[in-house]
């Protein structure tokens, strides 16, 4: 029988294998069902840009949940009242945005775990992730499952890179490539090789650390690099842009007959 809190995301990333995502911004759980069955090996919910709240996340975790896709839900804040209500929903990836200083990510380790490893209120009997305390020993396994993942994606967070790695209970931290190339004054390119400079640096820093390192890229040359680098969750879409573009290109296949094709914004995504 299989192991219900067993989380094999985190176990994959231990372990440093590649595991390759889509982002879902389109807040809907058919079209999150869509791409459950695509292959990728995660999907992340996101809450920060995408219309999304606790409820939504609930239907989309509950449609992937029938695929062999990993959930990864990322709160638009990192606020310990929000991570208690993902993790009661059963979700186990978190990926936490803004995270610039050691010590917003031991706070967010602590929302995660249980009392006396952390702060994160008990409430089992309440909760999907217990199958309503159907799951035994939940309340004292729970902790060693969840796989906190932390965004770095400011000058600042480069500058305490280190120090937020040294955080026990942070598995892994992502670059977020286009806050990162804002906050360096480069706004809406991230691929300017100071921006490509500075990540391929996080990169090596978070991997020698013994963390696993993320990214979120469209450019498939530039995700291929950061896989070479040794980064183990590279998200390569997402859905909104996926349709969005699809959408342009189909219309204008049509209706610009012998037009210059339109060219398409620049950006990571």
């Amino acid at each position: 029988m299989t192991d219900p809190l067993h989380n094999p995301f985190k176990a994959a990333l231990r372990h440093k294998q590649s595991q390759i995502g889509l982002w879902l911004g389109l807040a809907d759980s058919y079209c999150a069902e869509v791409c459950a069955g695509a292959g990728f090996d995660w999907l992340l919910i996101d809450g920060e840009h995408a219309p999304n709240d606790v409820r939504s996340t609930l239907a989309i975790v509950q449609a992937l949940a029938a695929y062999p896709v990993f959930p990864v839900v990322r709160p638009p804040v990192g606020e310990v009242h929000l991570v208690k209500q993902y993790l009661d929903l059963g979700v186990q990836n978190l990926l936490i945005p803004m995270i610039d200083t050691p010590e917003q990510a031991r706070q967010m380790v602590a929302a995660t775990r249980y009392p006396p490893q952390g702060v994160r209120g008990v409430g089992s009997a309440l909760a999907r992730a217990s199958r309503w305390n159907a799951v035994p020993d939940y309340l004292h396994r729970a902790n060693e499952e969840i796989c906190l993942l932390v965004q770095a994606e400011t000058k600042l967070a480069l500058d305490n890179l280190d120090e937020i790695l040294a955080v026990e209970g942070v598995d892994g931290v992502f670059i977020g490539p286009a806050d990162l190339s804002a906050s360096l004054g480069h706004l809406g390119n991230p691929g300017h090789s100071d921006v490509v400079q500075a990540i391929e640096g996080a990169i090596s820093r978070i991997v020698a650390a013994g963390k696993a390192a993320g990214i979120l890229s469209a450019d498939e040359k530039l995700s291929r690099r950061y896989l070479e680098l040794g980064a183990t969750f590279v998200a390569v879409g997402v859905d909104t842009t996926l349709l969005a573009r699809g959408a342009r290109a189909l219309a204008q296949s049509f209706k610009a007959s012998g037009q210059p094709a339109q060219k398409e914004p620049s950006g990571p995504y």
